[in-house]
């Protein structure tokens, strides 16, 4: 299991990111999209597949730097704008670039471009800063909005916690499963490893693109950043209903998304999240599409699941079965 040990000056270092880190949240989401390690549930398998379907071929370089799944750690930065988090990765010392670059290429031969970063091509770190743009644009951009309202919302939830039960008790209750024990924060399930503070702290960031998690940044002499799922069981944060879609100038943006997220049965609760609306406001527009027999609603005690019926799979087109 992960064990992070922590010691009293830790407790007092624990501080919670205020705001989401755009490329910390971009690599969460391409580790999941292009390099998972299990297999995912059917939401994100469907995720997966629109996300790398749409990927431009200008953020293919960014595969260049994780070969066998193993990023270098300066890719790993906090910074609240995309230009923000490449500026610190621009300025990380370019004998940890080096050693980063052979550690996850080994004897492997790497891209020329990869060399030429090795060697401090500026012309290779802006190859790193177009694949970024290109895939931040085409993943997060869209959805970056509701990506900082539901940051705000676990950021919230955290302070509350904290607030009530103190540090122990709020760590344990991000990530369900986990218990301290004896100062150190252990996670069952995860690939065994130590991860020792030793004074410098800890930064929580949550993530809404990796359910596997945690992500881990430890460098020397700076406070350790660790990325966790925020609610892993649900579908990562997306624009539900395709641009292109037809039925949205009859049904409207919000019921047509609903609709396509139907592939597979919902709760309002698990609607509303993914639609970036309220339940009450969810539950209307279930209902609408209800009363014109486009889903069905079950009850089973205090919850609702919601199914598509076999006219709204067919009003969504046997084209979509694959989105």
């Amino acid at each position: 299991m992960l064990r992070i040990h922590f010691t009293a000056e830790d407790f007092g270092r624990v501080r919670f990111a205020p705001r989401p880190a755009p490329l910390q949240e971009l690599h969460a989401a391409l580790t999941t999209a292009v390099a998972p390690r299990r297999p995912a549930p059917p939401l994100f398998g469907r995720w997966r597949g629109r996300v790398l379907r749409a990927l431009p071929a200008a953020a293919g370089a960014l595969a260049d730097l994780v070969p066998a799944g193993r990023p270098p750690s300066f890719l790993d930065v906090l910074g609240d704008s995309l230009a923000d988090g490449f500026e610190r990765i621009r300025s990380t010392a370019p004998e940890v670039v080096r050693s980063e670059l052979e550690r996850v290429y080994g004897a492997a031969p790497a891209p020329r471009w990869i060399a030429g970063l090795h060697a401090g091509e500026e012309t290779s770190w802006q190859t790193v800063r177009k694949a970024q743009r290109a895939a931040y644009e085409t993943v997060l951009a869209p959805v970056w909005a509701r990506v900082q309202d539901l940051h705000r919302e676990e950021f919230a939830r955290h302070a509350l916690a904290v607030a009530e039960h103190g540090v122990a008790a709020a760590l344990t209750a991000l990530v369900p499963g986990t218990r301290l024990h004896e100062g150190v924060w252990e996670w069952p399930g995860r690939p065994g490893r130590d991860v020792r503070l030793a004074g410098r702290g800890l930064v929580l960031l949550p993530t809404f693109h990796h359910p596997a998690g945690p992500l881990l940044h430890d460098l020397p002499d700076r406070p350790v950043v660790l990325t966790y799922p925020a609610d892993p069981g649900h579908p990562p944060v997306q624009d539900a209903a395709p641009p292109d879609e037809p039925l949205t100038p009859v049904l409207g943006r919000t019921r047509t998304a609903l609709l396509h997220l139907l592939a597979t049965p919902h709760t309002t609760t698990t609607l509303a999240r993914a639609l970036g609306v309220s339940n009450a406001t969810a539950s209307a527009h279930a209902a609408a599409l209800r009363a014109a027999g486009l889903l069905t609603t079950t009850r089973t005690g205090r919850s609702v699941t919601h199914e598509r019926t076999a006219l709204g799979a067919l009003m969504t087109g046997p084209a979509h079965a694959e989105r």
